[in-house]
């Protein structure tokens, strides 16, 4: 990917079927590097605009660039180099759980290989030492030969995290990557993602439920509600108000983060 910008929409929109669109209007600019989190509601089309980030899905209308590449314009092989650079993290993790820890690492470069050489590498690792320097980078690599269903869910997540890292994709998609994990776990995690955007320089977009991991790790929040961009800011300039107004109507999820209030409190306070 060249150019300054990663990513630029204009308009976008997204629609499935008959229902009410998923994405409405959104106009928003990612530079190459920067480092955002993306809060709001469960329905607010979070995890949609991360499906067309990583060009799983196209706009219903709009534009969409990736580097400077217009995505509507991208087809075959060109569209699976994209998707190449591109690594995205899920909250379910999407490993396979009988395989060992090393073939679902190294899946991460499923994408340079040819399909006889994908075939091989389940019979016998290709370069198992790649899968071990990337599982050393998050912590286990002890585990590189473990049966992927007998790790922790935190455990699993860091090998979704080291496919990532084999991978070596120009952006990091994260979403809701910590969900499923304890709190404590999931500030490491988002550490740990931090950290190897700071020490790469790669793009992250991380998808957050918790506005605390949010304001506390990223310099830029964007809050979405129903589909709209309700706001796009500094960590800093994230009011209690604007908070308030992302919530409101989602009481109950705001209760569920665990961080929202204390967040409004501490900003009230200050």
């Amino acid at each position: 990917m060249t150019g300054s910008q990663q990513y630029h929409l204009e308009g976008v929109r997204k629609v499935f079927g008959r229902r009410q669109a998923a994405l409405e209007g959104l106009d928003l600019t990612v530079a190459r590097g920067e480092r955002v989190a993306l809060i709001g509601p469960s329905g607010a089309g979070k995890t949609t605009l991360f499906r067309m980030l990583n060009c799983t899905l196209r706009p219903t209308s709009g534009r969409l660039r990736i580097g400077g590449q217009e995505v509507a314009e991208l087809y075959g092989r060109r569209l699976r180099e994209m998707r190449r650079r591109i690594g995205t993290i899920y909250q379910q993790h999407n490993l396979v759980p009988r395989l060992r820890v090393v073939h679902n690492v190294l899946s991460g470069r499923l994408g340079s290989w040819s399909l006889l050489g994908s075939l091989a590498s389940l019979a016998r690792p290709s370069r198992p030492e790649t899968a071990y320097r990337a599982l050393a980078d998050v912590g286990i690599g002890e585990k590189l030969f473990s049966r992927t269903d007998e790790l922790s869910g935190g455990q699993q997540q860091r090998v979704a995290i080291a496919r990532v890292l084999v991978q070596d994709p120009d952006v990091i998609l994260a979403d809701e990557p910590v969900s499923s994990v304890d709190p404590s776990l999931a500030e490491t995690i988002i550490k740990l993602l931090v950290a190897i955007s700071d020490d790469t320089r790669k793009t992250l977009l991380v998808n957050l439920h918790s506005t605390d991991l949010a304001l506390s790790y990223f310099p830029r929040v964007i809050g979405m509600k129903a589909g709209v961009k309700l706001f796009d800011a500094a960590a800093a300039e994230v009011t209690p108000e604007l908070l308030q107004e992302l919530y409101s109507g989602h009481a109950s999820e705001a209760r569920a983060d665990g961080s929202f209030q204390e967040q409004v409190h501490q900003r009230v306070a200050v």
